[in-house]
């Protein structure tokens, strides 16, 4: 068993990019807590017992928004109900705002061995046009503290945000080194339908998001931080040696995991799953010892596809030999017949009987894994 993901849904107030489930309403805190703990012991007997936990991580929504103490009854609750590792990576996903030095410290001291920050930008005019909560002041700040408690910290930024210029995604990237980050995760915008994003881009409030500057901004990041010694382990991840997350490394990899909370997803090789999106159903079903969830059964040729688009996306590929013994000669050979041409602009590698992106291909590896789909198979 790989590990446990918590949905916190909760936010102080809404990203202008964000499409993830939460409320901004904090009210039922406390309700929705008792029933991410249900879910957890209801949903025990789908893990064997020897399977041992390897990552618990908190998500959101922003999970900082809770208590610590709130956090570790949650993780107390996992450890009541599973076997979890002795080397476990527990990640907590939290914003500048919320992470004082007496809040860094006391989730230091609650097992928590990892936090995700989501920085986003050292700049307040960026800030302010996503709407995030938190300050440029307050993002140095809390690295600083962060740093003197956690060596594993890792930083969300984002890139292709519209009049960033090139020196100012340069002088983000330099902040985020000099705190000596050793994980950084860095995402292009992305104006995702019936965002408040959208619908200022619409009404020419903010300019649109221009894929050539975004594309600048990808190969400086990727050039600089592999010059820091910095691996490129996955798309939009880069991590000193041994500070890759362990958490979406197991995504990645098709490791099991349960997803606790309204929206969350889980899966076990053969079956997806997803929670309702709603705090007030959610809560309510739990409350009656009900699982609101829905489930897919995966067919060879959603797993297939699964595999293309999830391995090209990291530095350990497509496994040729992975494609014939699970899923068959056909579907290896309808893949090898649609990369070539691939192949052939240098975009993808053959080596090792395996696939993978190369330097040239890596910014358009998601076009390319979806030219490598199919949607039936006979």
């Amino acid at each position: 068993m790989s590990g446990i993901y918590i949905h916190i849904p909760f936010c102080k107030q809404a990203c202008h990019y964000c499409d993830f489930h939460f409320s901004t309403s904090l009210k039922k805190k406390d309700q929705m807590v008792f029933a991410l703990c249900n879910e957890i012991k209801l949903r025990r007997e789908e893990i064997d017992d020897q399977e041992v936990i390897q990552t618990i991580y908190f998500g959101g929504g922003t999970p900082t928004v809770l208590h610590t103490d709130a956090l570790r009854f949650i993780i107390d609750t996992i450890y009541e109900n599973y076997l979890v590792s002795d080397t476990v990576e527990i990640t907590v996903e939290a914003n500048p705002d919320d992470l004082t030095e007496e809040k860094i410290i006391a989730l230091f001291n609650n097992k928590i061995n990892r936090l995700s920050i989501g920085v986003q930008s050292f700049f307040e005019e960026d800030l302010k046009l996503m709407n995030r909560a938190h300050s440029a002041e307050e993002a140095v700040k809390c690295l600083s503290i962060a740093r003197q408690y956690f060596s594993n910290i890792s930083i969300d930024l984002i890139y292709g945000i519209p009049d960033m210029s090139l020196d100012r995604w340069k002088q983000n990237i330099a902040i985020a080194l000099e705190h000596d980050i050793p994980h950084i995760s860095c995402y292009a915008l992305t104006v995702e339908p019936k965002t408040a994003l959208e619908k200022l881009i619409q009404k020419g409030k903010i300019p649109a998001v221009d894929d050539a500057l975004a594309q600048q901004h990808f190969e400086i990041l990727v050039h600089t931080l592999h010059s820091e010694g910095f691996i490129h382990y996955e798309l939009s991840n880069f991590g000193k040696p041994d500070f890759f997350s362990k958490n979406n490394t197991a995504y990645w990899q098709e490791k099991k995991y349960l997803g606790i909370g309204p929206s969350a997803h889980s899966y076990n090789k053969k079956q997806r799953s997803w929670n309702i999106a709603s705090n007030p159903q959610y809560i309510k079903a739990l409350k009656e010892n009900t699982l609101p969830n829905e489930i897919e059964n995966l067919s060879i040729t959603d797993r297939y596809n699964e595999y293309v688009m999830t391995g090209l996306r990291t530095i350990w590929g497509i496994s040729l030999t992975k494609i014939k013994q699970e899923f068959g000669e056909k579907h290896e050979e309808y893949l090898l017949k649609q990369v070539q041409k691939h192949i052939d602009e240098h975009l993808i590698e053959k080596k090792d009987n395996t696939l993978r992106i190369t330097k040239k291909g890596k910014f358009l590896s998601d076009g390319i894994a979806s030219d490598l789909f199919l949607l039936n198979l006979k």
